[in-house]
C-alpha cells in the first residue's frame, strides 16, 4: 500500500514537472516565438505609419479632385492660373508692375 502510494506520488510529480515544462515552453512562444507578442506590437506599429501616410495620401488626393473638378466646371480657377502662373491679362486690363526702388 505504501509502496502504491509512493509510486503515485512519483507519478504525480513527474506529471507536475511535465505540464509545468508545457506551459513554459508555450509561455516562451506566446511571448519570444514568431508571431507572438513582440512580432504583433511591432506589427501594430507599421500599420499605424501607414495608415498615416495613406491618411496624407487620401487627403492630398481629395484636394487634387476639388482642383480639377474646380478647373473643369469654373472659370475663375482658370483665370486664377493664367493670371499667377503665366502673366497674362483680360483684354481691356492694364497691368501696372511696382518695382521697388533700388538703394545704393
Amino acid at each position: 500500500m505504501i509502496n502504491s502510494l509512493a509510486q503515485s506520488l512519483i507519478i504525480m510529480r513527474l506529471l507536475l514537472f511535465i505540464f509545468i515544462f508545457l506551459f513554459s515552453l508555450l509561455q516562451y512562444h506566446l511571448w519570444f516565438g514568431k508571431n507572438g507578442l513582440q512580432d504583433n506590437r511591432q506589427l501594430a506599429k507599421e500599420v499605424e505609419l501607414a495608415e498615416a501616410s495613406n491618411q496624407e495620401l487620401v487627403t492630398r488626393n481629395q484636394m487634387m479632385f476639388s482642383e480639377i473638378d474646380n478647373l473643369k466646371t469654373g472659370t475663375e480657377a482658370i483665370e486664377e492660373r493664367a493670371r499667377n502662373e503665366l502673366g497674362l491679362i483680360k483684354e481691356g486690363e492694364t497691368f501696372f508692375r511696382i518695382v521697388p526702388k533700388e538703394e545704393n
